[in-house]
């Protein structure tokens, strides 16, 4: 819940009653102005304090060369704490790569030169390696080679298998364990929790320093596992558990939560820089999808972060390629304009299978969340990563990780290529590599071989398996991405269509359809963009990204070509998916977890006011509120003890309500606890006054208790006529934690964040129960 703050409420009165600013570097009181878990800040109140905090640094710096230097400091501050989120981000993110990729191939056998070579740098090393077979040398040996000296027969497919499906299952318990044990807040994407946490609500522990530490580690035994989930998700969560451990070094950052939440959405951007390689579509992630408040300052510090990340991992070079990721492909086939058609189809196929993904994944994590399915994440994780391992084994496709599976689909057949999928034959039966082929036997050399047509069978095994187990591992108790499933799923589909278009233009290259299309020595069709126009629909179907989701894609594959295609196909995915459901994958975690955010592209529509949303209804008991100056400690503290609200309004008497002010319950608390302690002479009736000017008093009387140092006398109301179409575009806006409802002056009611959640879950006819947390 969120509240409108003035800057009076950071104001003290001087003997002489003069307003003076409060040194907001030195809180008088520790603790006032803080939040407590799962509250929500207040924006205004941040902002204010952080104007009145610059303000003194701008009018001390022109005093003495002390204070001008710290004022220029202050003001870098920012510049390097960007920097710093961007090295660590990109440092922690090329080791979560390389590890990864060490451990997925530690499955499938060991580098006899040296254990910490996986498969592909273990040969690149040995003088026995041909182009042809750049993946076979005698230095990498298989693990039933190594146990049982077997090197080809049943005996080294079964050792192989088993050995597998154990690493695996390894890798998964230790990742569920180290979660379960040491950071709960470590599974799970994190992005829906970013979102949220973004839009000012407060989850202790979600971004620090144990979360940040055990994501990394557990992150690459998932990954490793062969699960069906990418790094590319929790990355933008290690990012922004970068950027809130390094936010403690700088008192600015440190003491205000809005400035804090500037840096993370900055961070966001980092975690999408450092899985795709894409800065720029970080940046515009960050501000389309993710980010609750992105000013013009922030789009500026969130490039420049992005920037250094791209940079860091770049020197790191995780892949070996020079490439910022694994997949970077440059396509050189220009397309056709009647290719949009298959595109378009593919965007179809995108926001169906986004549709579909989101239903059936959310009826799965209410499954587990409301039967004893939930009380076993252990037992969960280990009996889906066994069916995955035991199911994907067989298949090629499925049996290495995700990341490389995309590579293997986005690939453009080349010179001397040895993939199956690039496996055509000539008009006279032989096989041949796609380029020499084409160019010895013109256009028949790209017909369709018996590999090729393997491959196909086992693509489309692949992706109902994938299908399938995406649903099921998205929101299990460890680390997992949807980003690369998604792509996965799209590029299968998208290069199997690929194929089949290449081999009608190549059969009938002399109808009106295709003619100008083929050419003796040039590829037709190009299945490998297929591909890469497929993994942007699905990616757009399941998050519903558009401008950031093209700009990613095309820097993945460094040309602008082909930036239409990846448009029709983003936006049509949209379009589908829309239409039958309006929610995100984010989205509707965040609902079915019950945080308090409201969704900026939610339009409100229906004609409710303010008084049929505020508390209290009528026949309710009235409003808990305090009185400016006639009660005491003990009735307040009182008050407190009777209810949980997170704050009360102040008026002039219960007789007169007229409204004074507002006071948050935790500053109230602390600045009584603080009284008793520190302040001479407070008793149980000492009074409480909130007035600028102390009432008449007997001698005998004990001391008061004076409050107005805490009081927001600007809260924000609204008239009981307000519609509420307009209440709610105020509480996105400003990021209100409440506001009260006034007639002539006079205090009717309240309504906070949590009124208009439940009052829109009853709008759209869902349960107004599941908003969780106050």
């Amino acid at each position: 819940l969120s509240q409108n703050t003035q800057m009076s409420s950071n104001h003290h009165t001087s003997p002489n009653n003069s307003p003076k600013l409060l040194d907001l570097l030195d809180d008088t009181v520790p603790g006032i102005g803080t939040y407590e878990d799962f509250n929500t800040i207040d924006w205004v109140r941040e902002k204010s304090k952080d104007r009145d905090r610059h303000r003194e640094i701008t009018n001390k710096s022109k005093q003495s060369t002390v204070a001008l230097l710290f004022s220029i400091s202050d003001a870098f501050s920012g510049w390097l704490l960007m920097l710093l989120i961007g090295l660590m981000s990109g440092a922690l993110a090329g080791g979560i790569d390389i590890a990864a990729h060490w451990m997925t191939d530690l499955k499938e056998g060991v580098c006899l030169n040296g254990f910490w070579f996986n498969h592909e740098h273990c040969c690149w090393a040995s003088n026995e390696t041909t182009f042809q077979e750049r993946d076979k040398c005698p230095q990498w040996k298989s693990w039933a080679e190594l146990m049982v000296g077997v090197s080809e027969g049943p005996g080294l497919y079964v050792v192989n298998y088993f050995m597998y499906m154990c690493w695996a299952l390894l890798f998964a318990f230790l990742a569920v364990i180290l979660v379960r044990a040491f950071a709960p807040y470590a599974c799970g994407s994190g992005i829906p929790e970013i979102k949220t946490i973004l839009s000012g609500f407060i989850i202790r522990g979600y971004l620090g320093k144990w979360t940040l530490i055990i994501k990394t580690i557990t992150l690459v035994l998932a990954v490793s596992s062969g699960l069906s989930l990418g790094k590319e998700g929790p990355l933008v969560h290690v990012a922004c558990c970068c950027a809130n451990v390094l936010c403690h070094f700088f008192t600015k950052y440190r003491r205000n939560e809005a400035k804090r939440r500037e840096v993370l959405s900055a961070a966001s951007a980092v975690g999408v820089s450092v899985a795709f390689g894409a800065p720029i579509g970080g940046v515009l992630f960050s501000l389309e999808e993710v980010s609750y408040y992105f000013p013009l300052k922030t789009l500026w510090r969130s490039f420049f972060a992005a920037l250094v990340a791209a940079f860091t991992l770049r020197s790191i070079n995780p892949f070996g390629n020079s490439r910022l990721v694994l997949f970077y492909v440059e396509f050189h086939t220009p397309w056709h304009l009647l290719e949009l058609i298959p595109f378009v189809l593919l965007g179809i196929f995108g926001g169906l299978w986004g549709a579909f993904f989101i239903r059936a994944n959310i009826a799965w994590c209410r499954l587990r969340k409301n039967t004893c399915l939930g009380h076993y994440p252990v037992l969960e994780v280990v009996v889906v990563t066994l069916l995955t391992a035991f199911l994907a084994f067989p298949i090629e496709y499925t049996r290495m990780s995700s990341s490389e599976l995309i590579s293997e689909l986005f690939n453009d057949c080349g010179l001397l290529d040895s993939s199956k999928l690039c496996c055509y034959t000539s008009n006279s039966g032989s096989a041949s590599g796609s380029v020499n082929a084409t160019a010895a036997n013109g256009l028949g050399a790209r017909l369709v071989g018996p590999d090729l047509y393997t491959a196909m069978w086992q693509l489309a095994l692949a992706l109902l398996l994938k299908m399938i187990f995406t649903v099921v591992t998205f929101g299990m108790k460890v680390p997992s991405g949807l980003f690369i499933p998604s792509m996965a799923v799209g590029a299968i589909a998208g290069r199997l269509l690929g194929v089949c278009m290449e081999q009608l233009a190549i059969r009938h290259h002399e109808g009106d359809i295709f003619r100008g299309w083929c050419s003796p020595g040039a590829d037709c069709i190009t299945p490998g963009l297929y591909a890469m126009v497929g993994a942007a629909a699905c990616l757009g179907g399941v998050t519903r990204m558009t401008v950031s989701l093209v700009v990613i894609m095309f820097e993945l594959t460094g040309g602008l070509e082909y930036i239409v295609p990846l448009m029709a196909a983003a936006m049509t995915s949209k379009w589908v998916a829309d239409a039958l459901g309006r929610e995100s994958i984010y989205e509707a975690h965040i609902r079915l977890n019950g945080y308090p955010f409201l969704e900026a592209k939610e339009e409100f529509r229906h004609k409710t006011l303010a008084t049929d949303v505020m508390q209290p209804r009528r026949g309710d008991p009235l409003l808990s509120v305090l009185t400016e100056s006639r009660m005491t400690v003990e009735e307040v503290e009182r008050l407190i003890a009777d209810t949980t609200y997170s704050g009360f309004p102040v008026v002039i008497s219960q007789q007169s309500p007229r409204l004074v002010g507002f006071v948050l319950r935790r500053d109230l608390v602390i600045s009584l606890e603080n009284a008793r302690r520190n302040q001479e002479g407070v008793v149980s009736m000492s009074p409480i006054l909130f007035t600028e000017c102390d009432p008449p008093m007997s001698p005998s009387a004990p001391p008061a208790v004076k409050l107005r140092s805490i009081l927001d006398l600007s809260p924000f109301t609204v008239t009981v006529h307000t519609p509420m179409e307009i209440v709610v575009d105020i509480f996105r806006k400003l990021g209100l934690r409440q506001c009260l409802v006034i007639q002539n002056g006079r205090l009717l009611g309240i309504i906070t964040k949590k009124d208009i959640l439940k009052h829109m879950a009853q709008m759209a006819n869902r349960d107004p129960d599941s908003i969780l947390f106050n």
